[in-house]
């Protein structure tokens, strides 16, 4: 039994066993994300088919070396002949048997085609692997496009526990607020900012509930997950620690492993071997022929011979077509000009994702650095959280204060995480890019 399949076994297991909760929370690494997706992605099923259908077409291109074998089984009513002179004159009937007969078996197997089936066999070989790169490159797009919605439901569900800690700050300055009313030290209105900043944490704490749902839907719908499933990532991811190679490193990982260079590179096969196929078709064919037939009446002598006649032969068949000679070459031409063209569009290639790997390396690094200039910013906010703990324990600060600091602090540590999030992103994507996914 393959681990994808006993993965999908244990989560179903598990979900039956919390049967009795309507919404099914389920912790979800990337890794086994990746594994459901290459078992329930609907795009990885259509190319797993693409991939099918290319190596039958092998199998077709490899049937042109098998011989050709042609049966031919007649049965005919013959009618009566007419005999005249060459000026139509004298014309006499000549009574001929009404039933014939014919029977005709002929074998061909081609020796040389000008190297059309050996060429056409090549071909398929280069569609089976291009199908095989493309599914490699589809299979590394929605790894990529998952967990960029891994990572954005790991940051709004971060966002949601700050909103929440806010709100519930929110609730205590107001209680506060409300009580220093009474003992006439603050006003209405005081209390009616605070329940209007309230309702405003209410409203986008909804907006990124409602962003949740919709990344959790979309991640169970392209997992084959069940709807009411309510997936967790995994919350030691941001305690991995990431590989960071030289810029040299991942060009060559690109040079070697990236997709679209693969399938550039692939095209330009192809296309040579469209040349090949093309002048294949200015040359002679030669073909070993064997035949028998088995006729009745033989019809060649007058009056004709009511017995059956059979004959065999073999030989060697050579066969050209002159039009060829004024045809051939156009096509030749085109197909050269499909080789050219393609060899330009892999330059490009080669060149568009040499840029790609330089760009998101630079990210990457970049998201470290901004993890590094975060961590002094939570430092302060921590730092200036605890001052002002002391100071409203000692009654030297209000709650207001007590609220601004903790929001600091709060705001400090989502952008960190995001921050370390981001980090993961970039290396996924650099990963994405050089082929590696």
């Amino acid at each position: 039994m393959s681990k994808v399949r006993l993965l999908i076994m244990v989560f179903c297991a598990s979900l039956c066993a919390m049967g009795s909760y309507a919404q099914q929370n389920y912790l979800l690494t990337l890794e086994q994300m990746f594994a459901l997706a290459d078992e329930n992605s609907k795009t990885l099923q259509a190319e797993n088919a693409a991939t099918v259908e290319a190596q039958q077409a092998v199998k077709v291109a490899r049937s042109g070396h098998l011989p050709d074998i042609d049966i031919s089984l007649s049965a005919s009513y013959l009618g009566n002949g007419t005999l005249m002179e060459r000026n139509f004159s004298n014309a006499q009937g000549v009574k001929m048997p009404h039933f014939g007969n014919n029977f005709a078996v002929q074998a061909t197997q081609l020796i040389y085609g000008g190297g059309a089936v050996t060429n056409s066999v090549a071909m398929a070989k280069l569609g089976e692997e291009m199908a095989g790169v493309n599914r490699e490159a589809a299979r590394s797009r929605i790894r990529f496009m998952l967990t960029g919605f891994y990572l954005d439901l790991y940051k709004l569900q971060n966002a949601l526990k700050v909103y929440d800690r806010n709100i519930e700050l929110a609730k205590v300055v107001i209680k506060d607020t409300k009580a220093r009313q009474e003992a006439g030290v603050a006003l209405q209105n005081d209390v009616t900012r605070y329940e209007l900043q309230l309702k405003n944490l209410e409203l986008v704490r909804k907006r990124v509930s409602n962003s949740v749902e919709i990344l959790n839907y979309d991640l169970v719908t392209m997992l084959g997950l069940p709807a009411d499933v309510q997936i967790q990532p995994d919350t030691t991811l941001l305690n991995r620690t990431l590989p960071v190679e030289g810029l040299g490193y991942w060009q060559q990982q690109a040079e070697s492993n990236a997709h679209p260079i693969k399938q550039s590179a692939l095209a330009v096969e192809m296309s040579e071997r469209g040349e090949q196929l093309a002048r294949a078709g200015r040359r002679p064919t030669v073909a070993l022929i064997a035949a028998n037939n088995f006729d009745g009446p033989i019809t060649i002598e007058v009056p004709t011979i009511n017995k059956n006649f059979n004959y065999w032969y073999v030989g060697v068949g050579v066969s050209f077509k002159l039009s060829s000679l004024y045809k051939a070459n156009k096509g030749i031409k085109q197909a050269q000009y499909k080789t050219a063209l393609n060899r330009r569009r892999q330059d490009e290639v080669q060149e568009q994702t040499s840029l790609a790997v330089q760009a998101d390396y630079t990210k990457y690094l970049e998201a470290y650095d901004e993890v590094s200039t975060l961590e002094k910013s939570v430092q302060l906010a921590t730092e200036n959280y605890s001052v002002v703990e002391n100071r409203y324990r000692n009654d030297i600060a209000l709650v207001t204060d007590m609220l601004d600091a903790s929001n600091q602090l709060l705001d400090a540590e989502l952008q960190l995480a995001n921050a370390r999030i981001n980090v993961i992103f970039n290396y996924y994507k650099l990963k994405n890019t050089s082929g590696n996914l």
